[in-house]
């Protein structure tokens, strides 16, 4: 008893899909076409086309728009990949492109809060005015589904800036971008890339960091001075991750306190002039033959035993006051898609028109 089987080939020659949204009708197309065979041929079909309406599902943001506010809002929002290699290759003194939510100047009263630093206020330019955070979230909240929602409160219930993580001198920003992977999983929400060399390109690496440097709040620097002065103004002590002879074990070193950890060049380590600005030199005891790690491991192994020991010590990680957690939510909305500053904008001119009550 034999089998006989049949293999048609046929070719796809257009697929049409259309979306449609409250306001506007997107149009997708998509063309493909496979090279004839010699065998079996088919007589070519009309384009098909496949419809499913999107005005019932709540909480979808629109994929694109098509009204005329479009072009006046495309041009604010780059896409991550792009800012991201401007902020590490081009114009390191401008990071507003990332960080949504005003920042705090730095030596204005009230900056620490709690003994820690918080760099956001409770506030967002849209516009002809500001909107608070609630605001921000009232906007935000129907175009956002309830999954996506759930998981941004969760990363910011667990979110600190009492440890943040500072990478000086690295020459492979494949490593810089592992590093922020792991401050990303972590719940580490500052981190600090201090390196004069604008000519190596960011972009390369975004698949090792995989997207975390959306969520994190980068901030460059040319000098470790600079750096290190910043981050003291701001409470923060200095652990430089250096195997010296008054290096102290990371396991018995207490991260309660707000600490900037420091890891150096991938082949020269930490440099002469950090380690002098440094409070302490931590390393990571080794147990086997070789005497030390990759620099991007090391980061993630000391930002671990951070999180690990401020468990320990004080029950969690996440520090956020009920006000910082919202601010840092809005933050996290506004970073959401490029269209949320489109819509924060429509909310605002809204809010504008809108009657004020006389009561």
């Amino acid at each position: 008893m034999s089998a006989c089987k049949t293999l048609i080939r046929t070719s796809l020659s257009c697929l049409e899909f259309r979306a449609r949204t409250p306001n506007s009708t997107t149009l997708r197309r998509f063309a493909s076409s496979l090279l004839p065979h010699s065998g079996l041929r088919i007589k070519p079909q009309k384009p098909f086309a496949v419809s499913r309406s999107f005005s019932h599902v709540e909480g979808a943001i629109p994929l694109d728009t098509c009204d005329s506010t479009e072009g006046a809002f495309e041009g604010e929002q780059d896409s991550i990949k792009d800012t991201v290699e401007e902020l590490l290759t081009k114009n390191k003194d401008d990071i507003s492109s990332l960080m949504k939510m005003e920042r705090r100047l730095e030596n204005c009263d009230g900056d620490k809060k709690g003994g820690r630093w918080f760099p956001y206020l409770d506030k967002c330019k849209a516009g002809e005015v500001y909107l608070s955070s609630g605001e921000v979230i009232e906007a935000m909240d129907p175009y956002i589904m309830d999954v996506r929602k759930d998981r941004f409160k969760n990363a910011v219930n667990n979110r600190s800036y009492s440890v943040c993580l500072v990478v000086e001198g690295l020459t492979d920003f494949g490593n810089v971008s592992a590093a922020f992977r792991s401050a990303d999983a972590l719940g580490i929400q500052s981190v600090h890339v201090v390196s004069p060399d604008s000519s190596r390109r960011y972009r390369d690496n975004r698949h090792v960091s995989m997207g975390a440097e959306k969520w994190l709040d980068i901030e460059l620097w040319n000098s470790v001075s600079e750096c290190f002065g910043i981050l003291k103004a701001r409470g923060y002590r200095i652990a430089s991750a250096h195997l010296g002879t008054d290096a102290v074990s990371v396991y018995d070193v207490d991260w309660s306190c707000p600490t900037a950890i420091v890891v150096g060049n991938e082949l020269r380590g930490i440099s002469k002039e950090a380690l002098a600005l440094s409070d302490l030199n931590c390393s990571i005891p080794m147990r086997g033959m070789v005497d030390s790690f990759n620099v991007s491991v090391a980061a993630g192994l000391l930002m671990h035993q951070a999180v690990f020991d401020r468990t320990s010590r004080m029950g969690g990680h996440g520090d956020l006051t009920e006000e910082e957690n919202k601010i840092l939510l809005a933050e996290f909305y506004l970073r959401h898609n490029k269209n949320t500053i489109r819509i924060a904008n429509e909310f605002s001119k809204r809010k504008l028109t809108s009657p004020t009550s006389k009561l």
